[in-house]
């Protein structure tokens, strides 16, 4: 490895057989924080995320930026044996495979650790070692498993997160797992195996509950319908309809709330003094609070808040982040080209390092947009990587091979 301040798992070489979200938001990660993540595609038509649909539409776009793609057949002698020779010259490996596949394809964790001893193999699974193992999982299955869709839902009606948190975290959890090996291996000079899974990672995310659960006799209520450690702390509609959060959380934010707002005669009353005096009056107070906010604009809402200095939130949908002034303001949304030649902005790694702000080096890539780089940097002829492409062992998108006839004939 050459890490740098700007990028620091520079020279960092990772293969990622990741598909939909677990394993590409991993091999995201360590490419954003500068690896060279090559993304193993399968020939000849690549990863099928591509052509999903629904909610599926934005799985591709933004987990793989930063990567290069190179797309090969693995049921091929000829793919398996150039897929061997990357992993010989590789620091990391990722697969988020059904339970066997990578065994099946020649590429489990004992052949591939003899080909290349120092090798760090991430395998990303629904569950890990244990009477579940075999099992397929989905990230909207085991948020149903750990109890993560009854929390979020109201009684009778277990609802999953609005978005893949169980398949991304799983992905965050898989990074560290694999930048504690390189550590292991700086010392040792040995690669290994790490596993992240999404069943553990859904029960860790459990954890508060369960602690809370052996601090109490009463079964755990959904957060829908949770006694809440605050008397405000809920979402109150304004004037035209729309939402906003507020949470009052601390005597100091009630006094400001107060004194912004003229409420003197709320200041005053004993009854609401501390936190606890709220919540045993909050069948009084809330319906203070929220005629209050019913008579104001959105823009008169969020200016009290500030003023108040009180945690808010207007109730937003995801696309009013592509003008959220403070997103806007810190370029945190990344100006990213789509394959097909769409142009958008996606969010950035949220993290600040004192040197550096990991951004975007490398848009989403076509299909096998770098194999004849990757079949050239291993050695092979032109002549050879034609003949590989002409017989479907490596494949390249449409695109890229008219865009090499065209600089040939230039």
């Amino acid at each position: 490895m050459n890490a740098s301040a700007a990028e620091p798992l520079a020279g960092l070489r990772v293969l990622d057989f990741g598909h939909t979200v677990m394993g590409p938001s991993c091999g995201l990660i360590l490419g954003d924080l500068g690896a060279d993540v090559l993304r193993i595609e399968p020939a000849p038509n690549g990863d099928p995320t591509r052509r999903l649909k629904g909610f599926g539409t934005g799985y591709f776009g933004f987990y793989n930026r930063n990567k290069r793609s190179f797309a090969v057949d693995l049921k091929t002698p000829e793919g398996l044996e150039i897929t061997k020779r990357l992993l010989a010259d590789s620091d990391v490996l990722i697969e988020n495979f059904g339970p066997g596949t990578m065994e099946r394809l020649g590429l489990g964790y004992p052949v591939v650790a003899e080909l290349n001893p120092r090798l760090i193999y991430a395998s990303l699974k629904g569950f890990l070692t244990g009477p579940y193992e075999e099992r397929l999982a989905l990230d909207e299955v085991v948020q149903m498993m750990s109890g993560l869709a009854y929390m979020t839902g109201p009684s009778g009606r277990p609802l999953r997160a609005g978005t893949s948190i169980i398949d991304i975290t799983g992905g965050m959890f898989a990074v560290i797992a694999i930048l504690a090996a390189l550590r292991i291996r700086d010392a040792t000079g040995k690669g290994q195996l790490v596993e992240s899974a999404l069943f553990e990672t859904a029960a860790f995310l459990m954890g508060q509950h369960l602690c809370y659960s052996a601090q109490n006799s009463e079964p755990i209520p959904p957060m829908p319908e949770r006694v809440s450690a605050w008397a405000i702390y809920e979402t109150f509609p304004v004037n035209d309809g729309r939402q906003i959060f507020v949470g009052i959380t601390t005597d100091s934010h009630w006094q400001r709330f107060c004194a912004v707002t003229g409420r003197d005669d709320l200041a005053r009353d004993t009854g609401l003094a501390a936190n606890n005096d709220r919540i045993a009056a909050r069948p009084r107070l809330v319906p203070i609070i929220r005629d209050y906010f019913a008579s104001l604009s959105m823009d008169q809402a969020v200016e009290i808040c500030s003023k108040a200095r009180i945690p808010f939130a207007p109730i937003a949908h995801p696309e009013d982040l592509f003008d959220d002034p403070h997103l806007r303001d810190t370029e945190f949304l990344l100006p990213t080209r789509l394959p097909g030649n769409i142009a958008t902005r996606l969010p950035r790694l949220p993290v600040s390092l004192a040197h550096s702000k990991p951004g975007l080096r490398r848009n989403p890539p076509n299909m096998g947009s770098d194999t004849r780089e990757v079949l050239r940097d291993l050695g092979f002829k032109e002549a050879e990587v034609t003949d590989l492409l002409a017989r479907g062992v490596v494949a390249v998108d449409p695109t890229e091979t008219e865009k090499n006839q065209r600089e040939k004939m230039s």
